[in-house]
């Protein structure tokens, strides 16, 4: 979703300049996002414990945790409300009780998944110096 690429890019800006703090404000400019939508993803990512907010004159955001230590897979599990590509409980569905669909959407969504744990912030920021480049 929305939602997660947000996530993914404010993990990545901070991971840029792991030692700085950043703003709200200052990211969404850079990447061209709404303030207010951003805020809610921010909130999120601090309750989940990948940033520091600190409040005050000095304040802003940073990364909670060492990028290598934080896990593209894990991000998308912990921003998305559900991974699930279908909900087939409590469904009315009539063929639910020999549908092969869920099982196969289940295969796809985790290898999806196990693609996405074998890369890390670090990962997404080798690049550092062509990435701050672009959003100088």
């Amino acid at each position: 979703t929305q939602y997660t690429d947000i996530s993914l890019r404010v993990l990545m800006h901070l991971a840029l300049e792991p030692e700085s703090m950043g703003t709200v404000r200052d990211i969404a400019q850079r990447y061209n996002l709404s303030r207010n939508h951003l805020v809610k993803v921010v909130h999120q990512l601090v309750k989940q414990g990948y940033l520091r907010s600190t409040q005050g004159r000095a304040g802003g955001i940073q990364l909670a945790r060492q990028p290598s230590q934080i896990w593209v897979g894990d991000v998308v599990r912990a921003m998305e409300s559900t991974t699930r590509l279908v909900d087939c409980v409590g469904s009315a569905c009539p063929i639910r009780s020999v549908c092969v669909l869920r099982g196969v959407l289940d295969e796809a969504s985790d290898a999806f998944f196990a693609a996405l744990d074998r890369y890390s912030l670090s990962d997404l920021t080798r690049n550092r110096h062509q990435l701050l480049q672009l959003v100088s």
